[in-house]
């Protein structure tokens, strides 16, 4: 079970390993689902309506977008920006999962709330993730340029990036798009825990001393926890989205329309006047698939690499045992 468990015999998780874990999940599941996020980047950043019946703009549905940008760009356009986005994906999950451990064992040491509540991985998993973000978030502005460019490039690679958005739009840049972060990624976050906590004890039984999972139920659990979380809060990630690459405007020429934005508020009435309501969405059906793959994989994950470092220790120890009777 993800978060500490007092009725669990074995040992609790040390921070090391709850980052470990929580890294290895994200490393794992960003290599799976980078085509969809790209995807869903893409459709965010246009301002023309994202619809199959009246195209408008140069994305109009999932398939045709991933039909044109493997024409116009190659296969390898759908792991752009892979190598920020791997570096955010591993520090995301060591600090969100080692903070989410360490949270809720507090809870149980200093408060008398239950530690495996949905209520409380609520809140820990909003704070765990708001910590997470704040680490993590210039990589995630690269990560979106990066996505958001097309052909030619504007930045060759990595270090590339980073000193011509130092020189040129200051330090201050690789926090944009932080204030509608973190106002999502708490109720966000939050949310993934609550649901997936309360999906996990309906669909599985209390796991047994020490098996944290990593099955096909964590991989359930995870994915509806994803997709209701995600259509909660959609709206404020459109906004970071398009918050990101403010600065970024001539490169995004090409792909259609573009506007700047001096800040959130800005932001969310010129999508509204433009857009309409369903401007706040766009995106949103990649996104959903993304959030289910992307939610779901990660506990998957984060519960299988636990379990495999318990048996290993578990093993370890029961080969200590062994010589130490042989020696006897």
């Amino acid at each position: 079970m993800v978060g500490y468990d007092p009725g669990v015999q074995s040992a609790p998780l040390s921070p090391e390993e709850a980052a470990f874990a929580g890294s290895a999940a994200g490393m794992v599941t960003r290599a799976l689902i980078s085509p969809f996020d790209v995807i869903k980047i893409r459709f965010q950043l246009q301002i023309e309506r994202v619809s199959s019946k009246t195209p408008e703009g140069k994305y109009y549905g999932i398939f045709q977008a991933t039909r044109r940008i493997h024409s116009e760009e190659g296969l390898s356009a759908f792991w752009k920006g892979h190598i920020p986005a791997q570096l955010l994906s591993i520090c995301y999950g060591a600090v969100q999962f080692a903070s989410f451990e360490f949270l809720t064992e507090l809870v149980h040491e200093k408060t008398p709330y239950d530690s495996q509540t949905a209520g409380v991985h609520f809140v820990c998993g909003g704070l765990a993730a708001c910590s997470a973000t704040v680490v993590c978030q210039p990589l995630d502005t690269l990560r979106t340029r990066f996505a958001a460019q097309g052909e030619p490039k504007v930045y060759r690679n990595l270090r590339h990036a980073v000193s011509t958005m130092w020189r040129s739009e200051g330090t201050l840049t690789f926090y944009r798009g932080l204030s509608p972060t973190l106002l999502a990624v708490f109720p966000y976050a939050g949310l993934q825990f609550f649901f997936y906590n309360i999906f996990k004890k309906l669909l599985a039984p209390r796991p047994k001393a020490g098996n944290s999972g990593g099955n096909l139920k964590s991989l359930v659990c995870g994915s509806g926890a994803g997709m209701i979380s995600k259509t909660i809060t959609y709206p404020f990630d459109l906004f970071k989205k398009r918050l990101q690459v403010g600065g970024f405007e001539a490169a995004r020429a090409h792909f259609g329309q573009v506007r700047s934005y001096r800040g959130l508020l800005d932001c969310m009435v010129q999508i509204a006047k433009e857009e309409g309501f369903r401007g706040f969405f766009k995106g949103l059906s990649p996104s959903l698939v993304k959030a289910a793959l992307s939610t779901g994989f990660t506990f998957f994950w984060y519960e299988f690499f636990l379990n495999a470092m318990h048996n290993f220790k578990e093993k370890r120890g029961t080969n200590v045992i062994t010589k130490d009777f042989n020696r006897r």
